[in-house]
């Protein structure tokens, strides 16, 4: 914590670490993506084994998304009613429950894949509030002028986790077993939530006023078709979800399948998944106050299709390892300018529900999750990435010739 506070102070892109609630966040970020990251290699590896299709990990991570759709305006609504930083440590708690709930399942050793996929739904409700309650927080915690600096680290934050938990996991997963891995997600959880626990302010730009969580329902509705710049970022960032994000549910397939890699080669993967990422949020942390955001949203869309379509040419482990660097580079970039002008488009009053609709946004992966299941057990998993990049890239360059408004957006 200390060695966040000097860097706050003495170098650009770590501006928002001088708010020591923000530090705070930060770590406790890191531990829960540690446990979100072991949970998603063990999720993956333990379904693929469990049924041996392509299809059925597409189901899964279907279901653990899914909650992010039908949840994410609601979520929203409360986020907007309750203390964000209060309800942010009873998420943590409920993560734990979950995790420690799914390592009793597997403990029975049943061979049974739907209690799994049950319980991962189980966490997807978890993260749809989660999700939402931590980008607004962090609006709270650094105000609109560091806003994009703010979310950026956070995200960050969720990278380096996700890079831990994924080598952890495919380390630790012939060592100990699944089971006992999920035991150890539930105690990075408690960690994570312990930390939130020595938060001490609501933020610098918490809503004073609240409405009731009804109130803020009806409104979202109300919002959504008034603020058309909000709605056509919602709708992007879906289109982006199903047609991009998606690609990972084929990591484990790429894994085992085209590369000859068990799981610890898969946890070696998600990890590069992560690492891409973290080079992508790194740079967009020190761009600072950068006014051509919707520009720069746009042609990493079109980047992130660009690099889904290069799997089709990867034919070895180096050049899948590069395709995945990139393509995690423009994702994690993407999603963040989607959260950054989302909340800053909008009165801060609604932005605990703007985060909500960005989550409605991520819980249409269930559709991206089926069909790209479907494809690749029809065409195989680079046909498959093939397709979706070529629709994405199209997309992104359609909208951005279409729409100069949101293309101009600072």
């Amino acid at each position: 914590m200390a060695l966040l506070s000097y860097f706050s102070g003495n170098v650009t892109w770590a501006a928002s670490f001088k708010y020591r609630d923000y530090r705070l966040l930060w770590v406790a970020t890191v531990f829960q993506s540690v446990g979100m990251g072991m949970e998603h290699v063990a999720l993956g590896w333990l379904v693929l084994e469990l049924t041996d299709s392509a299809f059925m990990v597409g189901v899964a991570s279907a279901a653990r998304m899914a909650p992010f759709f039908f949840l994410g305006i609601v979520s929203g609504a409360v986020a907007d009613r309750v203390e964000r930083r209060m309800f942010l440590r009873m998420l943590a708690l409920a993560g734990a429950i979950v995790s420690g709930f799914t390592a009793l399942v597997l403990y029975q050793d049943t061979g049974l894949v739907w209690p799994i996929i049950l319980l991962a739904m189980s966490m997807g409700c978890v993260w749809a509030f989660t999700m939402t309650m931590r980008q607004a927080y962090t609006f709270d915690i650094v105000g609109p002028e560091a806003a994009l600096n703010g979310l950026a680290l956070t995200s960050l934050s969720q990278r380096v986790g996700g890079v831990l938990g994924a080598l952890v996991a495919g380390l630790i997963i012939p060592w100990v077993g699944v089971a006992s891995q999920y035991v150890a997600i539930a105690v990075v959880y408690v960690i994570g939530g312990a930390l939130l626990m020595l938060t001490r302010s609501s933020g610098q730009a918490a809503v004073a006023e609240p409405q009731s969580v009804w109130q803020n329902l009806k409104g979202t509705f109300h919002i959504l078709s008034t603020n058309r710049i909000l709605l056509i970022l919602m709708i992007l960032a879906a289109v982006t979800e199903v047609l991009g994000f998606t690609h990972q549910t084929l990591i484990p397939v790429f894994a085992r399948d085209e590369l000859g890699l068990g799981s610890a080669g898969f946890g070696v993967m998600s990890a590069v998944r992560q690492l891409g990422g973290l080079f992508g949020l790194m740079v967009l942390a020190n761009m600072g106050g950068f006014q051509r955001k919707g520009l720069l949203m746009f042609v990493l869309a079109a980047g992130f299709g660009l690099g889904e379509m290069s799997f089709w040419l990867a034919n070895g482990v180096v050049t899948f390892v590069l395709a995945l660097l990139f393509i995690n580079a423009c994702a994690s970039g993407v999603d963040t300018l989607y959260k950054t002008l989302m909340q800053s488009n909008v009165p801060n009053e609604q932005r605990g529900r703007a985060m909500g609709s960005w989550v409605v946004s991520i819980g249409v992966a269930p559709v991206g999750h089926l069909s790209l299941g479907a494809i690749a057990g029809a065409l195989g998993a680079p046909g498959a990435l093939l397709i979706n990049g070529s629709l994405l890239l199209g997309v992104s360059i359609a909208t951005a010739l279409g729409l100069p408004n949101i293309r101009r957006l600072k």
